[in-house]
C-alpha cells in the first residue's frame, strides 16, 4: 500500500511535520525491485537526534554507494505523531520509500544512550514487527544492533538478533552480502544466524547459554554452537586514513540539534580517563591526514550547502598536527565564509595559537570538562590537568575577551568526599577572580560561569566498572553541599536528575535477565525516556520489581575483580588486567601516563597499531 497521500494529509496535525516526510536533498531513492538488501537504519530517538549523528550519516552513504543495498532512515516519533499513525492504522516507515519496517530484509539500530532502548520496542511494534525475537520465524526481517552501548548487549538480547561489536563500516557490508547470499538460495533464519556468528565482530546472543549463581552473579557464559566463539572480538578499522567518508549528507529540511557538516579528524584517545567509556571502546588512537580532512570537510561543505563544519572527534587538539590542521582549513573556510567548530578542546594544550583561532569561529564561550573539584579527585579518575593549567587557560580566554566560561564536573566519583565536592566551588571561584584579576582593557563585558554537574555512571570496559553508582540520596547530599558553596551569582549551577542515572547505571551493567524488565516498562507505556517530560521512574521500579530484580543489586554494588561480568564475553581488546591495575592505582590516587607519552600496556597494541600504539614502552 503506497501511504504517501495519506500520510500528507495527517501532517499538519503533529509539530514539526518535516520529521516525518522524507525527501530532503541528499536523500538516496532507489528502485527497489533491482535491490537485493533492504536496510532500515532506526535511530531510536527523534529525528533532530538522529540527523544529527554522523555515525548514521557514514553508514547510510556507505551501504547505499552499493548498486545491490538500498538503505533507508527511519527515527522515533514523538507521542503526538505516534497517535496519529496509530489512530490511522498506518505502521511506522522509513523515510525514503514511505514503506513500513516489516517490508525490510534487515532492519539496524545503532544503540548511543541506554535510555532509549524502549524506544527500540516502540518502533519495532509501530511497524508491525514481532517485538521478541523468538516470534520472529522467516528470514526477514532480521533485527541487528550496534554502536557504543553494545559493549554490554545483553539486557536487549529478547529483542536483538545480531550485534555488532566495534566499528561498523567493514562489517555491516560482509553481513549484508551474507544476507544477499541466504536470501537468494531461499536459506533460512537459523542458517543465516549460524553463519553470521563466524563473522568476527558479530555476536548472536541466542548461541551463547547463561547460568548464574546463588547471589544473582553470573556463574557461566558459554556458546551452545560450534560456529560461536567463546569470545567476541571487536571489529577495527586499521586503516582510517582511509577509511569511508560520504561526499554528501541528507540536508533537512528542519533544524535539528546539530545542522552543520561534520568531519571526523581521528578516532580514540591517548589519555586514559578511567571514567571514560568512549576513551577505552574506541581504542587505538588514529587519526587522518591534513590533506584527507581538508578534502573532506570543502566535499560535504559544498555538497550540502552548510556554511558551518565541525571537527568530530574525542580530543579534537590531540591530533599530533592540529596547527597544521587549523592553519590549512583556515585557507579554505575564510576564502568561503565557513565557520569551523573545535568541539572536544584538552585544557592542557590549549595554546595562544588555538585560542587565536577560536576567537575567529567561536564567540558564544569556551566549555571545559574538569570532572573533578581537587587534585587528588583529578589524579583519582587519571584526568591528567592541574588547578594551575586550568587557570591559565581560563587566563588566557578572558585576556582573548571572552566572557562565559562553562565548567563540566561529575558528583559521585570513586572516593570522592565533601573536600572535593567543596573543591568545585573554590575552583569555579578562583576562576571568577582570574576574570577580575585580567585588565579591563583586555577583558570583555560582564562575566558568567556554568558549573555543570552530572552524576557519574560506571561502565563497562573501563576501570570503574567494578564501582558502585552513589545512592540517590547521597547525590542529593552532595548537590545541595554545592550550591551552599556557590556564593556568587555570577556563578550558575545546574544538576542531573537522580533517577536517570540509576537507570541508565541498571541498563549499563544489566545482565540477559534484564531483557524482561525492559520489555514490562515498555509495555507500561515507557518510552522517550531520555526527555524528562517523558520519563516515569516509578514504572521503571514497578517493572524490575515484577521481575525479581533489585536496581540496587545492578547500579549500587561494588563488584569483586573475579566476578563474571555480563560483558566478559565480549573482546574490546582492552585487558580486564589493564582494568584491575588501573582500579586499584585509582585508589592510590595515582595516575597513568597518556599514550602519546609511552604505553602503559592496556592490550590494544598487541591486536592493532594506531599512531600511539606499539610506540614507546
Amino acid at each position: 500500500m503506497n501511504y504517501k497521500e495519506k500520510i500528507e494529509q495527517l501532517l499538519l496535525s503533529v509539530q514539526k511535520p518535516a520529521r516525518y516526510i522524507g525527501g530532503e536533498h541528499g536523500s538516496v531513492i532507489k528502485d527497489k525491485s533491482k535491490i537485493d538488501v533492504r536496510f532500515a537504519f532506526c535511530f531510536p530517538d527523534v529525528y533532530d537526534i538522529g540527523m544529527s549523528h554522523l555515525g548514521m550519516k557514514i553508514l547510510y552513504a556507505l551501504k547505499n554507494k552499493r548498486e545491490n543495498f538500498w538503505c533507508e532512515r527511519c527515527f522515533m516519533v514523538e507521542k503526538d505523531y505516534k497517535q496519529v499513525l496509530i489512530d490511522n492504522d498506518i505502521p511506522l516507515y522509513c523515510l525514503e520509500s514511505l514503506d513500513p519496517l516489516y517490508e525490510f530484509d534487515m532492519i539496524g539500530f545503532t544503540l548511543q544512550y541506554e535510555l532509549s532502548y524502549t524506544n527500540i520496542l516502540s518502533m519495532l511494534s509501530l511497524g508491525r514487527v514481532p517485538v521478541l525475537k523468538k516470534d520472529r520465524k522467516d528470514l526477514a526481517p532480521i533485527v541487528v544492533a550496534g554502536g557504543p552501548c553494545v559493549c554490554n548487549p545483553e539486557p536487549l538480547v529478547d529483542f536483538i538478533d545480531i550485534f555488532i561489536i566495534g566499528e561498523g563500516e567493514e562489517v555491516n557490508l560482509e553481513l549484508m552480502d551474507l544476507y544477499s547470499e541466504v536470501k537468494k538460495r531461499n536459506g533460512t533464519r537459523q542458517e543465516f544466524l549460524r553463519l553470521a556468528a563466524k563473522i568476527e565482530g558479530i555476536y548472536v546472543p541466542e548461541f551463547y547459554d547463561v547460568t548464574y549463581n546463588d547471589d544473582g552473579t553470573l556463574h557461566s557464559f558459554t556458546p551452545n554452537i560450534p560456529e560461536a566463539p567463546a569470545k567476541i572480538k571487536k571489529r577495527v578499522i586499521a586503516d582510517f586514513d582511509n577509511v569511508y567518508f560520504p561526499e554528501y549528507f541528507v540536508v533537512p529540511y528542519t533544524s535539528i540539534v546539530h545542522d552543520r557538516s561534520v568531519v571526523e579528524v581521528l578516532r580514540g584517545c591517548i589519555r586514559g580517563c578511567r571514567f571514560c567509556q568512549a576513551g577505552f571502546i574506541y581504542r587505538p588512537f588514529r587519526e587522518k591526514s591534513v590533506d584527507k580532512i581538508k578534502s573532506e570537510t570543502k566535499s560535504l561543505c559544498e555538497q550540502t550547502g552548510y556554511d558551518e563544519v565541525s571537527l568530530s572527534s574525542l580530543s579534537t587538539s590531540d591530533h599530533t598536527k592540529i596547527a597544521e590542521l587549523l592553519r590549512t582549513l583556515a585557507d579554505y573556510t575564510d576564502a568561503e565564509n565557513v565557520s569551523l567548530s573545535l568541539p572536544s578542546l584538552r585544557i592542557d594544550n590549549f595554546s595562544d595559537e588555538l585560542l587565536e583561532r577560536l576567537k575567529t569561529i567561536r564567540k558564544s564561550g569556551l566549555t571545559f570538562a574538569c570532572e573533578a573539584g581537587t587534585q587528588r579527585l583529578r589524579d583519582v579518575i587519571n584526568k591528567n590537568i592541574t588547578e594551575e593549567e586550568i587557570l591559565s587557560t581560563c587566563r588566557t580566554a578572558f585576556e582573548g575577551g571572552y566572557t562565559t566560561v562553562k565548567l563540566y564536573f561529575m558528583l559521585g566519583l570513586p572516593t570522592e568526599t565533601d573536600e572535593d565536592i567543596e573543591g568545585i566551588a573554590q575552583l569555579a571561584h578562583k576562576i571568577l577572580d582570574a576574570y577580575f584579576e585580567t585588565p579591563r582593557e583586555l577583558r570583555g563585558g560582564s562575566i558568567q560561569i556554568s558549573v555543570s554537574t552530572a552524576t557519574f555512571v560506571p561502565k563497562p570496559f573501563t576501570p570503574f566498572e567494578f564501582e558502585p553508582q552513589a545512592t540517590a540520596e547521597e547525590i542529593d547530599r552532595k548537590q545541595k553541599l554545592l550550591v551552599r558553596r556557590l556564593q556568587s551569582k555570577k556563578i550558575k549551577l545546574s544538576t542531573h536528575q537522580d533517577d536517570t542515572s540509576i537507570l541508565e547505571a541498571c541498563l549499563a551493567k544489566g545482565d540477559r535477565r534484564m531483557s524482561k524488565a525492559v520489555y514490562n516498562a515498555w509495555l507500561k507505556g515507557c518510552e522517550l525516556d531520555s526527555w524528562s517530560e517523558h520519563f516515569h521512574f516509578e514504572k521503571w521500579q514497578e517493572a524490575f520489581d515484577e521481575c525479581g530484580l533489585d536496581m540496587a543489586f545492578y547500579a549500587n554494588r561494588k563488584r569483586d575483580y573475579d566476578e563474571l561480568m555480563p560483558w566478559d564475553h565480549l573482546d574490546y581488546l582492552v585487558s580486564k588486567r589493564f582494568l584491575i591495575s588501573e582500579n586499584k592505582k585509582a585508589h592510590e590516587a595515582r595516575t597513568t601516563r597518556n599514550c602519546k607519552e609511552g604505553c602503559s600496556g592496556c592490550g590494544i597494541d598487541k591486536c592493532y597499531g594506531g599512531v600511539y600504539c606499539g610506540g614507546k614502552h
